[in-house]
């Protein structure tokens, strides 16, 4: 029987962030996932390492951290995985939307996050392609972006560097149990193994993994769709949305929402999102969706419309009810620790989640309060 002081199930960046951070800590860290590297959720994100976009504290708090934690990173393994500072663009074309953010901006502010007011002549050289019609914005230099799947490959091989394991195209099985119930082994297709601690961290498919295990956990998907352009001289210089890209975040309707997210990556593509729907596991494709993401983004890029489409694809995006991540050990299993349910922010916030578990694993204090992320705020709601 293989024997780890942590079984990270899950090998999309919220997983390979948790193993790396536990293994650069000296834990024996085997990771399991039931398809390929970054096969999930993180296979289909755009690299989003955004500050710009959270309005609740506790999230801010782990948004900045992680962002730090993704520099650090790349000091100590190297940058791999295309990660810079590009910096944010949000904006308004009302006078109603651009007071939302400045009141968000403030509040954001107040909370350790950079954000500079820029006017029209300021817009035009961030973004010289802009449409000249929108005259007032909120610049945000801490925004990142990072490659996710070579995040993710590149940490796991650091983790195996360290003596860890990764278990591709291994199914989870079960869970091995003492007399008081606390987790002792992972059973899996391959073999069992034998731990202590467990970390799911499996994504829209978390709720499966604790119910294996004899509990529950509500996070469930949301569709989204992005269009990728056949690759371009530079026209984009940073990650560009429209304020409504926040309200759809936070929204709990199930209904299709979009909003203009624009931005260049380093091949030369332009990525174009996003919506969301919450509509389950369907992964068939929506042409209303598609077709108006396409012109919320040339109303904002004119130059857009010269341009082809390569491809379009689509993900699941994790969330919980209170469009919080659930980080911490499980109410009702001891040894079963969660990270999961972070929606379109498991990227950016990956690394900082990482730390939260691997300080809570270790007995050690953690770098925030984590009380808002513990999945026991979840007992006893309906």
């Amino acid at each position: 029987m293989k024997t780890a002081d942590v079984v990270v199930i899950g090998a999309g960046v919220v997983g390979s962030s948790c193993a790396l951070i536990m293994a650069e800590a000296g834990l024996k860290v085997i990771v399991v996932d039931r398809g390929p590297i970054a096969g999930g959720t993180t296979g289909a994100g755009e690299g989003n390492i955004m500050v710009s976009d959270k309005e609740i504290v506790p999230e801010i708090e782990l948004a900045v951290r992680s962002r730090d934690a993704w520099f650090e990173i790349a000091d100590r393994i190297g940058n791999n995985f295309e990660l810079h500072a590009k910096g944010g663009i949000a904006l308004s074309r009302t006078d109603v939307g651009m007071a939302g953010l400045r009141k968000l901006a403030a509040h954001q502010s107040a909370h350790g996050i950079e954000t500079i007011e820029v006017d029209g002549a300021r817009l035009r050289e961030l973004e010289p392609h802009m449409n000249p019609e929108i005259e007032t914005a909120i610049h945000y230099p801490g925004d990142g972006q990072c490659q996710p799947m070579l995040s993710a490959a590149y940490f796991l091989r650091t983790v195996r560097h360290l003596k860890g394991e990764v278990w591709q195209r291994t199914e989870v099985l079960g869970f091995s149990k003492d007399k008081d119930g606390a987790i002792t082994g992972v059973r899996t297709a391959r073999e069992e193994i034998s731990t202590r601690y467990v970390v799911n961290a499996t994504g829209t498919w978390a709720g499966d993994i604790a119910r294996l295990a004899g509990s529950e956990l509500s996070i469930m998907p949301r569709r989204g769709f992005i269009l990728v352009t056949t690759p371009a001289p530079k026209l984009i210089h940073h990650k560009v949305y429209d304020a409504d890209y926040v309200a759809n975040v936070a929204s709990d309707s199930p209904e299709l929402q979009s909003s203009a997210v624009v931005e260049g990556t380093e091949s030369g593509t332009i990525l174009i999102g996003a919506s969301r729907e919450r509509i389950g596991f369907d992964s068939r494709m929506n042409m209303a969706a598609l077709e108006r993401l396409a012109k919320q983004a040339i109303s904002v890029f004119p130059v857009l419309s010269k341009l082809e489409l390569l491809r379009v694809y689509h993900g699941f995006r994790p969330y919980s009810p209170d469009h919080l991540p659930v980080i911490g050990e499980d109410a009702n299993v001891k040894g079963l620790f969660h990270c999961a349910g972070h929606e379109g922010a498991g990227i950016g916030t990956a690394p900082g989640s990482g730390e939260l578990l691997t300080a809570m694993i270790l007995g050690k204090p953690t770098f925030m309060d984590a009380t808002p992320f513990l999945p026991s705020r979840f007992q006893g709601v309906a």
